[in-house]
């Protein structure tokens, strides 16, 4: 059985929740209140970036996932656009990129829109929200990565099929169970976990296999209510759906995860190369007090924001980012240097990014979504 614990934990005192900013401090305490497995590299071939240098810290059942890969068994890999704005940030691109992870791996890639989600608990018309996917979203997670073939999209609103379990799972879960998890029942909030499980199972309505989905820690509340949800519908013979989490993304003063409520330490994607540029001027570094101490002693990498950007997001060879890592602790490196070879590859990034979405918005009518009968 997953762990049945409230959102804030006792040791860490934060809220893990979709709706929080805190930022994890102890992700071993995590995995032990949350029941989670700690991520075995052991179990994926070519492992991607994230995987190699821990960034994927846990999930569930990964074995089962792990299995499929190895016997090439059907499976697939599901997440989804939240349209509530007209960019996305760090945590989505590294949810993209295990996603097309899994979809190098033999998934089958399903990405809903989350229309109606949007429209319960951010307030966003569903006109709106079709808007802002078709012209930005989507665009955007073809460029970061994912296959336009080999990837199926649809709307919340147009699956009536993810509706009916929503309304269905309803009656699986008591007030009482849902404010554990979520630490909120507000009615838009249960809406929205209903219909998110309803989501999470909506392939397996078309062939019954096990499935993943790779995200954020902050949304494993969605996760456990759907294994919840999944046991009490055993007649359905559901798989238990598997899950895979990476750390936060830190914001760039190091004091939360990077999220918009900081937008001096919030980067967004796409965003001008010279404002981001100017962003990371200002990040926290693990510098010493003056140039002469650094020299001699050192920097300190693990305290810097700019090697997390380094390790988590802008240098995918792993013997560079070793070399970084090593100038910074022999102090051959000081951090106004470090700070102009990010903005370089965050440059080279953004430049590469922002014409990749200009390619695929031009691409919208080849993508391909889940045809739904109309009657």
């Amino acid at each position: 059985m997953d762990a049945k614990i409230n959102t804030t934990t006792n040791t860490t005192n934060k809220t893990i929740d979709p709706y929080g900013s805190d930022l994890i401090e102890d992700y071993e305490k995590i995995i032990t209140d949350f029941g989670l497995e700690k991520f075995d590299l052991a179990l994926f071939p070519q492992p991607n970036r994230l995987m190699r240098r821990n960034i994927i810290f846990a999930g569930r059942d990964l074995k089962l996932i792990s299995e499929a890969i190895k016997n090439e068994k059907k499976f697939y890999v599901l997440s989804g656009i939240m349209p509530t704005a007209d960019k996305i940030h760090f945590g989505t691109k590294m949810v993209i990129e295990n996603i097309r992870y899994f979809q190098e791996h033999g998934a089958e890639t399903y990405v809903l829109v989350a229309d109606l989600e949007s429209a319960a608990a951010r307030g966003v018309s569903i006109e709106e929200a079709r808007k802002r996917a078709l012209e930005f979203h989507i665009p955007c997670y073809l460029s970061l990565g994912l296959d336009i073939n080999k990837t199926t999209f649809y709307f919340q609103s147009q699956n009536r099929e993810v509706v009916k379990l929503g309304f269905e799972f309803a009656k699986k879960i008591t007030l009482n169970e849902f404010k554990a998890i979520y630490g909120n029942a507000d009615p838009g909030r249960i809406m929205s976990a209903v219909i998110q499980a309803g989501d999470i199972l909506f392939p397996q309505l078309i062939n019954r296999m096990p499935g993943i989905i790779p995200t954020g820690i902050d949304q494993d509340p969605h996760i456990r209510l759907t294994r919840d949800i999944v046991r009490r519908t055993k007649e359905k013979k559901f798989f238990l759906p598997s899950s895979m989490y990476h750390k936060y993304t830190p914001a760039l003063d190091g004091s939360s995860k990077m999220s918009k409520s900081k937008p001096e330490s919030f980067i967004e994607l796409p965003e001008d190369p010279k404002s981001a540029c100017k962003k990371l001027n200002r990040a926290l570094t693990g510098g010493r007090e003056n140039q002469e101490e650094q020299r001699k002693l050192g920097g300190v990498p693990e305290k810097c924001m700019i090697y997390e950007m380094y390790k988590q997001h802008l240098i995918e060879d792993d013997a560079l980012l070793k070399e970084r890592y090593y100038l910074c602790k022999q102090g051959k490196v000081l951090c106004g240097e470090c700070k102009m070879f990010a903005c370089e590859l965050m440059t080279r990034f953004m430049e590469t990014l922002t014409k990749k979405i200009d390619e695929n918005r031009h691409k919208i009518s080849k993508v391909k979504f889940v045809k739904f009968d109309d009657n």
